[in-house]
């Protein structure tokens, strides 16, 4: 294995994969390496779908052989830190790889312990997510029988950010379906202070959540889960004057203890875990003071070091963490990088912060929220020449596209480095 590189790296999921393939099409001389442990690549997308009983988890997942692209060097090793004044990142097995332009496209990590309880909570089954096995997700659904069924996210960024409210509207479709209705409680309960920060679909949402009959909680964030008795500790974050109190006797059988601590009873317990840069990021002179990648929110340069661009989930970037941001990322990186090898300037500059985010509102139904930095609604043309109607309305055929039409793209199109 070499140890210097003209371009190097950092993972081999969504974005460091589409990064080395579309580099490699546009000059396939290009001498690239990945480093990246694993051994299996998954198409995390449809995890919703696998924790609803309608997507086969084994779909999910290709050998990391199989999406390598051709002609790049596979370090198959840990990343454990940066010595970016010499170009350089320590390996675990492999010592120092050194690089001329270095990609860190790690995607993040899941940090239970951040919320006390929760490693017990999963560790014993009493809690389930599609973040970590959405197979577990699906069995809790099918094996539920009525009561609390309580769904719910953390105060910190996490990867698709829409994903805790989809399975709610699932699981409250499949619960409907199989007359479990009138003996359900189905709760959302975020950090947020709306359901969905973009106004077209937040109004859509907010008619699902209606329909559905789901009690809505804003400003609820877990901080503790008591696994013996069942039940998660919220605190409540609103503004005193926006503050709920929580009468005795109720529905739900919430109780409130002082001014914000809220206690929420459950039989059924859904949650994305708290989420965070990996370590050898958090600790590193690349971090921003919230421990993500340090980087331009246009650009995807790194601030300090001009070499370095970083790109994806790890990435200290105020729009949501999804596949479809690095879609649009990806090409900026690959221009920016591509200028800096001519020695002109990394002058591209046009990230606006698009993402989006498939809101799958029950079985064949769906919405799509697309937007930018400002939260702007801004669906993609391409998308709305093809499907021809409002994709911040509810509809089938944006399902079929969540089901059958991403997957394809992603497999066949985006890790191939071919425009999408």
């Amino acid at each position: 294995m070499k140890s210097h590189y003209q371009v190097l790296i950092i993972g081999g999921g969504t974005a460091g994969i589409m990064t080395a393939a579309q580099l490699l099409k546009k000059n396939a001389k290009l001498d690239i390496a990945i480093i990246e442990p694993s051994d299996t690549h998954y198409y995390q997308p449809a995890w919703t779908l696998v924790g609803a009983g309608t997507y086969d988890f084994e779909k999910t997942a290709k050998s990391m052989t199989e999406v390598m692209p051709w002609g790049v060097d596979w370090i198959k090793d840990k990343a454990t830190g940066f010595v970016p004044d010499n170009n350089a990142v320590s390996t675990e097995n492999h010592g120092d790889v050194s690089y001329d332009f270095l990609v860190v496209a790690t995607g993040l990590v899941m940090e239970p312990g951040m919320i006390k309880g929760l490693p017990e909570a999963f560790e014993k089954g009493i809690a389930c997510s599609n973040y970590i096995n959405p197979e577990h997700t699906w069995e809790t659904i099918k094996n539920f029988k009525g009561g609390n069924a309580l769904f719910t996210q953390p105060t910190t960024p996490i990867k698709c950010g829409g994903a805790p409210q989809k399975i709610a509207y699932l699981a409250a479709d499949y619960f409907r379906k199989h007359g479990l209705k009138n003996k359900t409680n189905v709760i959302f309960a975020t950090p947020g202070t709306v359901i969905f920060g973009v106004k077209e679909i937040r109004e859509t949402l907010m008619k699902v959540i209606d329909r559905y009959g789901i009690h809505f909680k804003p400003f609820y964030a877990p901080k503790a889960i008591d696994v013996e008795n069942r039940i998660v500790h919220f605190s409540h974050t609103a503004p005193e004057e926006n503050r709920c109190v929580i009468n005795e006797d109720n529905d739900l059988g919430e109780k409130m203890y002082g001014d914000i601590d809220i206690h929420v009873p459950f039989d059924m317990l859904h949650l994305a875990p708290p989420q965070a840069a990996p370590k050898f990021i958090r600790d590193s002179v690349l971090s921003n003071d919230s421990g993500w990648l340090d980087v331009d929110h246009h650009s995807m340069q790194h601030n300090k070091f001009g070499n370095i661009f970083g790109l994806g989930d790890v990435a200290a970037l105020p729009t949501a963490k999804t596949g479809a941001a690095i879609r649009k990322q990806v090409p900026i990186v690959v221009d920016n990088i591509l200028k800096l090898m001519e020695s002109k300037p990394a002058d591209n500059h046009s990230y606006n912060g698009y993402s989006s985010c498939p809101l799958v509102t029950g079985y064949g139904k769906m919405t799509l929220a697309e937007f930018d930095y400002k939260n702007n609604f801004i669906p993609d043309p391409k998308l709305k020449r093809m499907l021809v109607f409002n994709s911040a309305k509810e509809h089938w055929r944006l399902y079929m596209f969540k089901k059958y039409g991403l997957p394809y793209l992603y497999w066949n199109k985006m890790l191939k480095g071919k425009q999408v």
